[in-house]
């Protein structure tokens, strides 16, 4: 296998990517971000000179979509500069760029699985900076950019285990019932990923992947104590009755059809994955 070099790769998605590369590992490469800090140009040009990637994976980003309302600077700096810098490191070295983007840059106001040639509308900084990302990430030719949502796994901080952490404190929790979407497990995310390298496809340009299904995320609480075996009462609750700063999509289920047909793959359902992410939390 080709080199490959990962950035963000103490994040949630870099960290699932190296559990599952195994006896591929001496192919993968997981920098400290002291060395991959996509925000220091002179670092890249070190770290792109001395590994000579065949693939750069983005897992790097401001993910922080309530803070970046009043962080714009900080997350545009990561979410566009940053992605600019490795963009053009890939066109000087001719390496393969695969960027991980968001289902928040769409409105989400249309209740229909949401495609990639769908018309995007950010509603929040976070989504506008990760639109502006794919812009930058585009300028090198051979590029692929994955748009996810609702990610979540045994690593890093997500809401399967805040949720696992809230039910084992708490008597009643309350959890938003009129956003919906589709949980992504980041195993199955990083799987595909190295579907994209292991088939050495050229088929460069956007696609969504998610797990299969929809849910709420009042629904999605309610699988995992049901999975759990969690004793927590869930009430449900409209978005107006929860105020936050960054406006959320109501609805960003997303059309996988593109993913599937090019790269032959099936889609595991949110639910199967879900009880495979709450086994192993166990």
């Amino acid at each position: 296998m080709s080199k490959v070099v990962i950035f963000g790769a103490s994040g949630q998605l870099g960290s699932c990517i190296k559990s599952i590369t195994g006896d591929e590992s001496e192919s993968f490469y997981f920098p400290q971000t002291s060395e991959a800090n996509i925000l220091d140009v002179e670092g890249l040009e070190k770290l792109f000179a001395a590994h000579k990637p065949a693939y750069a994976i983005n897992c790097a980003a401001y993910t922080a979509v309530d803070k970046a309302e009043e962080d714009s600077d900080l997350a545009e700096k990561v979410n566009v500069t940053g992605v600019k810098n490795l963009a053009d490191q890939c066109t000087k070295h001719g390496t393969v760029l695969i960027h991980v983007s968001t289902d928040f840059v769409f409105k989400g106001a249309v209740a229909r699985p949401l495609t990639e040639v769908d018309a995007t509308e950010p509603i929040s900084v976070y989504g506008q900076t990760k639109l502006d990302g794919e812009k930058a990430a585009v300028q090198t030719s051979k590029h692929f950019i994955i748009r996810t949502g609702w990610l979540y796994s045994e690593h890093g901080n997500n809401f399967v285990k805040t949720m696992l952490k809230l039910g084992a404190e708490r008597d009643k929790l309350t959890i938003i019932a009129d956003q919906v979407g589709t949980p992504t497990y980041a195993i199955d995310l990083a799987g595909f990923i190295l579907t994209i390298i292991k088939q050495q496809s050229n088929a460069y340009g956007i696609y969504h992947y998610s797990n299969e299904g929809v849910t709420s995320w009042f629904d999605f609480a309610r699988a995992v104590f049901d999975l759990s075996g969690t004793q927590v009462k869930v009430i449900p609750i409209r978005t107006d009755q929860y105020p936050t700063r960054a406006t959320r999509p109501g609805y960003s289920v997303m059309d996988k059809s593109k993913a599937k047909e090019t790269f032959s793959i099936e889609i595991p359902y949110w639910r199967d994955s879900l009880i495979k992410c709450i086994q192993q939390l166990g």
